[in-house]
């Protein structure tokens, strides 16, 4: 009981080893006394979390493909419900890669065998070909109580990590890919958020920073932020066509050193939103500047399936690297990551992906092992589904023909719709627009005039928020600013998806090009 009142008297004191006087009052009681006059007077209790006791890297963090402008988009589309007039009748949303929210169909053999995975009992059906159910059945023998349903090992099962070694091997001509290096994740975007997370360490000088390219994909500057790194800017070129540049690279490496510590650096390749194709000769020049200083490599390949423009091709990292030999191929680092969400099948709700490690320490890898599993397990339908897109249906099996004839309609379709959004930009004054090589986006420039800058201010709006603002107000048509996505100062962009059916596609490039004009008139 003596221990008890000591501890009790010492919390009473604030202090470990305090002591209140005789009919001293208590500061806990006190501060009681205060909360409770608080609560008196308005009858509520004070919030424990607020804007200002809350996470404050929590609210640096910006997302812009899911910001403002989509805000107001879901607003109008309510009120388009609702009957209230519009100077449109729908709103198109262009703001995001969803290819199946923008119309495209499922690719039929990736959702037979997920199907087939769901609701077993459909295996005895037949209306599904046999390989579908070959594959299904294999898939179910992987996973514990032959169940998607059932937690997996946290890096993915085995099975489709094995899979996924040998679909990286075939892309990259027969180089090794380790089951042990790959790690199955939600979607891509969670396993470049759990890399950076063992990159990032240190503070005040000794932050890391991490070289992402301007314009960027936000989820980097977003997850840069919530982890309190330093996010270090490099600027494609977007005079030809958002090349990439050593010598920007080193620019900004150089400058980055005198106020934190660089440690990584980040390429997207094909480009989001710039939907640019790096060429081999550039992968090479970037990896020699790794090795040369020092940095982790991260490269995001989602788009790889998506390459449209004549004479481009994609490179993996890893291919270039193995290929480079020694000292690259055995000591540089590299994460590489891909994803079911975009390519030719766009099943982005299904969150699957996964990241290959490279030359990464054991000890590491170990720790990289550890921090997956606090989230238990990647979704495992989602897990299923990214094993059918490693391992197609092959020549000679009931499917092959389908399949292929559904992965090049979508890939020819998309290459149709780049060529036309490209087209139609650059006949319009004042917008435009660099070739869309690879990716599902454009990242038009467009002129604005000096008195919608000067409106822009007054609201206390980006210019380019201010003219997508504008847009969706009288058109419905829904589209990101460039300045969600960093651009040069002085330069405004907007950022949208080429997904949308070619005859809205066409009518949303219309109304854009027209209202362009029209906005243009108006400020001048």
């Amino acid at each position: 009981m003596k221990g008890f009142s000591l501890s009790r008297a010492a919390c009473w004191a604030g202090s470990p080893l305090g002591f209140l006087a005789p009919g001293s009052p208590s500061p806990l009681l006190s501060h009681r006394a205060k909360a409770a006059g608080r609560m008196a007077e308005n009858g509520l209790r004070e919030k424990i979390l607020t804007l200002e006791s809350m996470n404050p890297c929590v609210k640096r963090v910006e997302y812009a493909v899911r910001g403002p402008i989509v805000v107001r988009a879901l607003e109008l589309e309510k009120e388009l419900q609702q009957g209230i007039k519009k100077p449109f009748t729908e709103v198109i949303r262009a703001n995001i890669g969803d290819a199946h929210a923008m119309g495209q169909k499922p690719i039929s053999f990736l959702r037979q065998v997920v199907a087939l995975c769901l609701c077993p009992e459909l295996l005895s059906s037949p209306i599904f070909p046999d390989d579908a159910k070959k594959k299904a059945q294999r898939i179910l023998q992987a996973c514990n109580g032959n169940s998607l349903g059932a937690y997996s090992a946290s890096t993915g099962i085995d099975l489709i990590r094995q899979d996924v070694a040998r679909y990286i091997e075939r892309r990259d001509g027969g180089i090794g890919s380790d089951p042990a290096n790959v790690f199955l994740s939600t979607g891509a975007s969670d396993a470049i958020v759990t890399i950076l997370k063992l990159l990032v360490a240190g503070e005040g000088l000794g932050r890391t920073g991490v070289l992402i390219p301007i314009p960027q994909y936000p989820l980097y500057s977003a997850a840069l932020a919530e982890l309190n790194a330093v996010q270090v800017n490099y600027y494609l070129d977007e005079e030809h066509n958002w090349a990439l540049d050593v010598g920007e690279l080193r620019r900004a490496l150089n400058h980055a050193r005198g106020y934190c510590q660089p440690k990584v650096l980040c390429i997207i390749n094909p480009g989001n939103p710039t939907g640019q194709v790096q060429s081999r000769q550039c992968i090479e020049d970037v990896i020699r500047f790794a090795m040369e200083e020092g940095l982790f490599l991260m490269a995001d390949e989602v788009y790889q399936d998506n390459v449209y423009a004549e004479g481009s091709q994609f490179h993996s990292f890893k291919k270039v690297l193995m290929e480079m030999g020694p000292p690259y191929s055995q000591q540089q680092e590299l994460a590489s990551f891909h994803s079911a969400s975009k390519g030719f099948m766009g099943e982005c709700g299904f969150r699957g992906g996964y990241v290959e490690v490279v030359n990464m320490d054991p000890d590491v890898k170990q720790q990289l092992a550890k921090l997956v599993s606090v989230r238990l397990c990647p979704p495992v339908p989602g897990q299923a589904l990214l094993d059918v897109v490693v391992s197609p249906p092959q020549p000679g099996d009931p499917s092959y023909q389908q399949f292929q004839g559904e992965k090049q309609a979508v890939l020819k379709a998309l290459a149709e719709k780049a060529q036309l959004t490209e087209r139609i930009f650059n006949q319009a004054p004042g917008i435009r627009c660099n070739p869309v090589q690879g990716a599902m986006y454009s990242f038009p420039r467009i002129s604005l005039p000096a008195r919608a800058l000067e409106r822009a201010q007054e609201l206390g709006q980006a210019p380019d928020m201010f003219f997508c603002m504008r847009l969706l107000e009288e058109t419905g048509i829904c589209v990101v600013p460039g300045s969600g996505f960093g651009q040069k100062e002085g330069t405004y962009h907007f950022r949208m998806t080429i997904l949308p059916p070619l005859d809205k596609l066409l009518t949303l490039l219309e109304k854009l090009t027209q209202f362009h004009a029209k906005f243009t008139q108006e400020f001048s």
